[in-house]
């Protein structure tokens, strides 16, 4: 064990800039949205293709609106009740739901793509779990 190579840095987490996880997930749902849109607009009717997107869309800003809002639940004081921020919680699921019911009432998107549009958190998440398994097993570093 002696002869493994230490590559750690002593600073560890100070490298990395504050919300670069964030980003990195972002980002990455930004680039699995395209992939699947671009592939649908070519093999798939429009309806699947306008679900894609609008799933992908609202996707984004759920992910977007939960930064914000568990941010302003965790900046509130130890005294204080965080009422208007948090209701900012709920109210984004009635937004996308809405979205989503009426576009699919409206006959403008396949629920399936919908939902799946929805789910592009999931590769995100295993684009970063490859990413924290690479610097943890084989460069043997760890950033989290």
């Amino acid at each position: 064990m002696s002869q493994i190579a230490h590559s750690m840095i002593p600073e560890g987490l100070a490298r990395e800039k504050q919300g670069a996880l964030e980003m990195r997930v972002f980002r990455a749902m930004i680039a699995s949205l395209s992939l699947a849109v671009v592939a649908s607009t070519m093999l798939l009717p429009w309806r699947v293709t306008t679900g894609l997107m609008l799933g992908g869309v609202l996707s984004l800003f759920n992910f977007h609106w939960l930064q914000s809002s568990v941010a302003a639940i965790f900046e509130v004081g130890a005294g204080e009740r965080p009422l208007v921020r948090v209701s900012h919680y709920f109210i984004r699921y009635l937004i996308v739901g809405a979205t989503g019911f009426a576009a699919c009432k409206l006959g403008w998107v396949s629920l399936a793509a919908l939902f799946a549009g929805l789910c592009s958190f999931v590769p995100a998440l295993f684009v970063e779990a490859f990413r924290q398994f690479y610097y943890a097993f084989i460069r043997r570093e760890e950033s989290f």
